[in-house]
């Protein structure tokens, strides 16, 4: 707010000063008095617009990362979907085997109770009588046996229909997750091409004013470097907060997650990996991985929110700071945690 008024200052006072005009000069008496005055108006109007162009970026900004989080999050379901299809597939050839085994036992029973080859049916004839007699004896005594075996075989049968059922869902699931994953991710190109195309303009505009107005050329991009409190912090925090602000400078690039190119999650992700905690590449899953901290018992390498829905993260330093990749066009830098749009903090672990 500051940068903003510091920028605003002199074009109100030159308009002051230029409208104010000399004692006793004639208003109407054309002159470079009026020029300037013209231009200053301009210059005053081109203000506005710029002020509206920021906000159209921030609005842009938001919905990017909205839909750069929701395809994390889709990615993050894919794997998971993908991980249980294969437990579940490995739980299927169990079963289909502990079928197969009840359904060759029961065939050997009923083999030895009727004298039946079921694999070659055409051999069981009839016998003679006492043939028969042996025969209605032997299912006798291997009844509760046959009895037994014919019920693990239906049990077999409905454990195998259960876990065939869930290997399509789990499949299904994960064509799902990886479909949507694509559309966000289209989704996400687009918005993040009218961003950079936006922000182009944007800041033509902005150096035009600000070279015309004779101010300092502002630049975008360009962080503070790290405080030499925020490098002492100890325990795990400490060292994820450590890293994250070695990354100062990197650009912010969407669902990147290093070396060289960060978004937000992806950056937070391997600041906690550095410090042995594994996180997911996804605000929704950071979020719940530890318990949420008030505002005031805040430490070094707490995950601070933002959005609603979550769309944000960043990594707290302390002092209101934190480090964190910010947009499309930025870099990882160092900003105040304190926006409108904060929901709170979990400490990982």
């Amino acid at each position: 707010m500051s940068n903003r008024r510091s920028r605003a200052l002199p074009a109100t006072l030159v308009v002051a000063g230029l409208l104010a005009g000399a004692p006793g000069e004639a208003a109407a008496t054309p002159g470079p008095r009026d020029t300037i005055t013209a231009q200053v108006r301009e210059l005053a109007r081109n203000q506005v617009k710029l002020a509206r162009a920021k906000e159209r970026r921030r609005e842009l900004v938001r919905d990017a990362e909205r839909l750069i989080e929701a395809y994390n999050g889709e990615l993050v379901k894919v794997r998971r979907a993908q991980a249980e299809h294969a437990e579940v597939t490995a739980d299927l050839l169990a079963a289909e085997r502990t079928v197969e085994a009840a359904r060759s036992r029961a065939a050997a029973l009923a083999a030895d109770a009727y004298g039946v080859d079921l694999a070659n049916p055409m051999m069981a004839l009839p016998g003679a009588p006492d043939a028969l007699m042996r025969r209605a004896s032997l299912v006798t005594q291997i009844g509760d046996e046959r009895a037994a075996v014919i019920d693990r075989l239906d049990d077999s049968r409905e454990v195998l229909r259960i876990l065939q059922n869930e290997a399509a869902d789990m499949l299904d699931e994960a064509h799902r997750a990886a479909a949507e994953a694509e559309r966000l991710k289209t989704a996400a190109e687009e918005t993040v091409k009218t961003q950079l195309a936006e922000t182009r303009e944007l800041r033509r505009e902005q150096r035009e004013i600000e070279e015309r107005l004779d101010l300092a050329t502002f630049r975008v991009g360009a962080g503070p470097a790290a405080p030499g409190w925020a490098l002492t912090a100890g325990g795990a925090g400490g060292e994820a907060a450590r890293w994250a602000l070695a990354q100062l400078g990197k650009p912010y690039v969407w669902a990147a997650d290093g070396p060289e190119s960060f978004d937000c999650s992806g950056l937070t992700m391997r600041a906690w990996e550095r410090a042995g905690v594994p996180l997911d590449h996804w605000t929704g899953t950071q979020w719940t991985a530890g318990p949420h901290v008030e505002s005031a018992d805040l430490r070094p390498g707490d995950l601070v929110f933002f959005g609603d829905p979550i769309h944000h993260v960043g990594l707290f330093i302390g002092r209101g700071l934190m480090v964190h990749a910010p947009q499309t066009g930025d870099v990882v830098r160092i900003a105040s945690m304190w926006r409108p749009d904060y929901v709170g903090a979990t400490r990982p672990g």
